[in-house]
């Protein structure tokens, strides 16, 4: 029978640790050509600008078959609704039997996070101690629990915009609520920017030699989250070469203003050859999330769901 794994049920199957492991792993499938993957295809949605998108993937690997659908609707807030919501469909590789329908919104903010956690063991310097995070809401949490598994942070300092949030985060979080975004960012180590600002928050002249950028928002051609200087700058790094050249304004944009070319992205997250080079480097990180890290997650909380007994039939 299928499968109902709802969000509470699909936290206590994934830990951290194990979704940065399998993170990794469908990172380095995905860029190793041994996943079938299409870039997502994204609707506009209402006079908001929602958007609603369809990423399906197939890992030969695991053996796994599956598509989340997506929606963003910042209008949600207004509700008390989370902004991104998300429902994962897992598919019998083998006959294209509906499998399992699990709860996707966790599973986006979880292995969002622990994609990042992936670019900052591989990019980070190891001697990385202070953490700025720009942003106050999910993402921004998960980001903190994530990058604490793979760096010992001395200290964590945020930024947002509105302040009740802000000091909300900082408290829950352990964090250092800072005045402006500048101040959050001089100094730090790793740059963690989780907003949903459709225009540069951090720019060049605040990161310090040495830094690792990680741009989780913007994921739209027509919005930035950064300085176009500081990605001219940095040594940049994406999940997909296809989707970044396709989907992230702050690459898009960028080659169509003759700010640097194509070539400036250096590899794929899950290549062997994503890795740091100099101590005083900056590495950026795009990050816009795939099927194929989407499908790996539910499927690893579908194979422990079934050990443990756990989930509804539908």
């Amino acid at each position: 029978m299928p499968q109902l794994l709802n969000e509470e049920v699909v936290r206590e199957l994934l830990s951290m640790p194990d979704l940065i492991t399998a993170m990794e792993d469908a990172l380095a499938a995905f860029s190793a050509g041994s996943v079938v993957q299409p870039v997502r295809t994204v609707l506009e949605v209402g006079e908001q600008h929602s958007f609603f998108g369809l990423m399906p993937a197939y890992v030969p690997s695991a053996p796994a078959l599956g598509a989340k659908l997506v929606t963003v609707y910042h209008s949600n807030l207004e509700r008390g609704l989370p902004s991104h919501l998300a429902s994962i469909v897992l598919l019998d590789p083998a006959t294209g039997a509906l499998e399992a329908l699990l709860d996707g919104r966790y599973i986006t903010e979880a292995r969002t996070a622990a994609v990042s956690a992936v670019s900052t063991k591989k990019l980070a310097r190891e001697d990385a101690r202070v953490l700025a995070i720009l942003g106050s809401g999910v993402q921004a949490r998960s980001h903190v629990e994530a990058l604490g598994h793979v760096r010992q942070f001395s200290e964590i300092r945020a930024w947002s915009p509105t302040r009740v949030n802000l000091e909300a985060f900082a408290t829950a979080m352990g964090a250092r609520a800072m005045e402006s975004a500048e101040e959050a960012v001089r100094g730090a180590d790793v740059i963690v920017l989780v907003t949903v600002s459709t225009t540069p928050v951090v720019k060049s002249a605040w990161v310090k030699p040495g830094a690792h950028v990680i741009s989780v928002g913007a994921c739209r051609p027509t919005q930035r989250e950064m300085d176009p200087s500081l990605v001219a700058r940095g040594r940049l790094f994406v999940d997909s070469r296809a989707a970044a050249l396709q989907e992230s304004g702050d690459v898009v944009m960028g080659v169509a203003e003759g700010i640097f070319g194509l070539h400036h992205i250096v590899a794929e997250l899950g290549e062997v050859s994503a890795k740091r080079q100099t101590p005083e480097e900056v590495t950026i990180f795009k990050s816009l999330g795939l099927a194929v890290e989407d499908v790996v997650a539910a499927n690893l909380a579908l194979v422990r769901a079934k050990q443990q007994n756990r989930g509804l039939a539908i």
